[in-house]
């Protein structure tokens, strides 16, 4: 059974900084395409960045382009969301998601939040 848990999620004040990570155990974490979402209150679940296996292919929501920054590092299991230049727009629950390419099952983090003071 694959499991995601997501830390770095607090308080920010706009314009700073926080670096997301959600750490993969239970399956071979190489064979998933990763993704960070997220949900603000009263919002649905929205992508925010993806990267593939490798980690040579990455896309962004045009909301956080050049702030955001996502990446992996396979040999410890992990993918990470740097994210710069916060907003208060940018307050939400942020979940990972991880796609495995040999089945196409999806299985997502519990959360972790963010909130972003003006």
């Amino acid at each position: 059974q694959v499991q995601l848990v997501e830390s770095g999620g607090g308080l920010v004040q706009a314009g700073g900084s926080l670096r997301l990570s959600c750490a993969a155990s239970g399956g071979p974490f190489s064979m998933y395409v990763m993704g960070w979402f997220r949900q603000g209150p009263g919002k649905e679940r929205e992508f925010v960045a993806g990267i593939s296996r490798s980690g040579s292919t990455t896309s962004y929501a045009d909301s956080v382009k050049g702030r955001f920054t996502i990446s992996r590092d396979n040999a410890k299991n992990t993918v990470y969301l740097q994210m710069n230049s916060l907003k208060p727009d940018d307050a939400a629950v942020y979940y990972c998601n991880a796609v495995d390419v040999r089945n196409h099952y999806v299985y997502w983090g519990q959360g972790t939040q963010v909130t972003v003071s003006a």
